[in-house]
């Protein structure tokens, strides 16, 4: 089974959430409209509504209600995105310019908020509070996570612990909702309402942690931004933490300027810095670790070929190091 096999599972559904999708953007506004738009459609690989698919199916759910659950979750995750480019001031997202680039911070935060909006209009349709308890509660904890990353910018003395903390909050809790959520609409409760829940926490750190990785080893092309992007901005990632903590005191300061300032004055020598200290290797351990936590939380599902995809999705997840 490849990667593209996952989304063969649930082929069906995923067309029909793309459509639903399409039709619940829908605006009086035109500039809604356009800014909603252009951000879904910008080539995401909407892993977030795709855990909602398939943990459901996993479970046995054959009513359709899961299709407007997985649009509630991409529209959040794309409100959260419109944000975080605008806190950012990033210019390129996944190979496009970003909605802030082209229309202006205020059309992009205002958008965000829309689409948060028409993300709790379809979470009362749906008629859950267990699943409306989830969903706000994972809202919080994001908005909460960006807080904590803004308070990181330009910091070099964060912990690893609170930087597991902090991506744990900004991007794996829209993973674990996903996947708790998506099983609490099957009926789950129990153990296997809890693995579920815990599923998608692993398999969203795991991401991110894969994804502070190619901010030093990836490109352009295939990431949607620039090599250093992170660093350029004062973030401060698993990979120069373990660098900081683990070089010698002369690179140790010379990252920690870098932090400090922000910028790319001497990116190749921290390159450099990052891969000798060991840092991205030990970088993709931690993540490989989440993983496979990941992955013994649904090996105990029935086996079917939606649970087979829930595996694969904890290999696609660290593959991308390779």
């Amino acid at each position: 089974m490849t990667a593209q096999r996952i989304y063969e599972t649930v082929a069906d559904d995923f067309a029909r959430v793309n459509d639903l999708i399409t039709r619940r953007l829908s605006s009086d506004v035109p500039l809604v409209e356009k800014i909603a738009q252009y951000i879904v459609e910008s080539g995401g690989k909407r892993l977030r509504p795709l855990l909602v698919l398939l943990t459901a199916r996993a479970l046995g759910y054959e009513r359709d209600d899961h299709l407007k659950l997985a649009a509630v979750i991409e529209f959040l995750h794309t409100a959260t995105l419109l944000h975080d480019d605008v806190v950012d001031t990033s210019d390129l997202r996944r190979g496009k310019a970003t909605a802030n680039a082209r229309w202006g911070n205020a059309p992009s935060v205002l958008v965000g908020d829309f689409l948060y909006s028409r993300a709790f209009q379809m979470m009362v349709e749906l008629g859950s509070m267990p699943i409306m308890d989830v969903l706000s509660n994972a809202t919080a904890v994001i908005a909460e996570g960006e807080v904590l990353q803004l308070m990181n910018t330009r910091n070099p003395d964060i912990s690893e612990s609170h930087y597991m903390t902090v991506i744990h909050n900004k991007t794996a809790m829209l993973f674990e909702a996903a996947s708790h959520s998506g099983a609490l609409l099957a009926g789950a409760n129990g153990e296997i309402e809890t693995s579920l829940q815990k599923y998608g926490k692993h398999l969203g750190m795991a991401f991110q942690l894969v994804d502070d990785v190619l901010d030093y080893r990836g490109d352009a092309e295939t990431m949607g931004k620039n090599v250093g992007d992170d660093l350029a901005e004062g973030k401060p990632t698993l990979p120069l933490i373990y660098a900081m903590a683990n070089a010698n005191e002369t690179d140790s300061q010379l990252l920690r300027s870098a932090i400090r300032k922000g910028g790319l004055d001497q990116l190749e020598r921290i390159l450099d810095i990052v891969e000798s200290s060991g840092a991205l290797d030990y970088t993709v351990s931690r993540a490989k670790a989440e993983a496979e936590k990941a992955r013994e939380c649904v090996t105990a599902l029935p086996s079917s070929g939606h649970r087979d995809a829930l595996i694969l999705l904890t290999e696609v997840a660290v593959a991308r190091t390779a």
